[in-house]
């Protein structure tokens, strides 16, 4: 646990906008004040939700893309804990555990030189570095009957969520991936774009769906390889939003078919929401609302186990846009989680 970095009442207070009569979120939110035994602090707490941050963008790096993913943890954080405490927000179900501290393997990575082959080697091995604590943390959370929800970093926290939940559950567990790349790259050394083929080929994923593929982004033999393997399905884009050869609600209970039957993940790339700052910003996507849907939608299933939000790309002009894309995804999730469970 030596990267975990409570959230604590301090940061809390100098986050907190207070305004009298009303109720703020963060008011209300469960944290915790020692750093030992986690894990009997979890099992014992009253919270169906732990949120923790990952700001970190050396998989971003490793993969040739625009860093500053590592910004959208505290961009979040700003945002969230100031939004309204009712009825449908939740905040006293909800535990913010902290962070897990990059610094160094940042620092590390600032002092590369730029998309350098050997620089990209260096980066891929500070990833699967990352991978162990990020498995870790999502493994001792499920092992307590929580569901995390991970904010921050680039796509390829996916391997570390998806091994984590797997070693927690004992056994292979299956994604949804909202996304306009597979990230389904060949195993050639930890990046944002093979996280889930890593999973896939260590037995930790089974059943993957990728919603919203982009043609424009995805190689001719990747399409190839993705079309052979029968637990590996997806849509595409252009299908669902362009061509409209397919209703988007229509494809989400296609996707809902592929995975529900056993414990499974959601994974959200902001890559794929239209001009969301991120580490591949794109034009042509999907609204924030259809995103929205979508967390909404696999968030009533009884299987899911826990919401990943990456790559998200905040600057000091763009922070509080991503700030509030990613709460609403959050509250989303919690919401529409606890309207369906049987959790008092």
């Amino acid at each position: 646990m030596d990267k975990l970095v409570l959230f604590n009442t301090t940061t809390l207070n100098e986050l907190l906008n207070k305004r009298q009569g009303e109720s703020k979120f963060g008011e209300h939110i469960q944290t915790l004040s020692s750093i030992s035994d986690i894990y009997d602090q979890l099992l014992n707490l009253d919270v169906a939700y732990v949120i923790i941050g990952l700001p970190e963008d050396v998989g971003v790096y490793a993969n040739y893309g625009k860093t500053g993913t590592s910004k959208a943890w505290e961009a979040t954080l700003k945002i969230l804990l100031n939004i309204q405490s009712n009825e449908f927000t939740m905040a006293h179900k909800v535990l913010v555990l902290g962070h897990l501290d990059f610094s160094q393997e940042l620092l590390k990575i600032s002092e590369l030189e730029e998309s350098h082959p050997k620089s990209i080697k260096k980066a891929q091995k500070i990833v699967a570095k990352i991978d162990k604590h990020v498995a870790y943390i999502v493994q001792l959370i499920i092992s307590a009957g929580k569901k995390p929800i991970i904010i921050g970093g680039g796509q390829n926290n996916a391997y570390g969520n998806i091994k984590g939940t797997s070693l927690a559950l004992k056994q292979p567990v299956n994604v949804i991936n909202f996304d306009v790349q597979s990230d389904f790259r060949p195993e050639e050394g930890r990046h944002s774009g093979n996280g889930f083929s890593y999973a896939y080929a260590e037995g930790f994923l089974k059943n993957y769906y990728i919603f919203g593929l982009q043609r424009n982004y995805t190689s001719d033999k990747l399409f190839k390889t993705l079309k052979k393997l029968k637990l590996v399905k997806f849509s595409t884009f252009e299908d669902l939003e362009v061509n409209k050869k397919v209703k988007f609600k229509d494809e989400l209970a296609a996707a809902l078919n592929h995975i529900a039957e056993r414990p499974f993940g959601v994974e959200i790339d902001c890559d794929a929401i239209e001009n969301i700052p991120s580490s591949a910003m794109t034009p042509s996507g999907f609204s924030v609302n259809k995103a929205r849907n979508f967390v909404s939608y696999f968030s009533k299933q009884e299987n899911v186990c826990y919401l990943h939000i990456c790559e998200a790309r905040p600057s000091k002009k763009t922070e509080t846009q991503i700030g509030k894309l990613i709460t609403y995804l959050i509250s989303d999730f919690i919401n529409e989680t606890l309207d369906t469970a049987t959790i008092s």
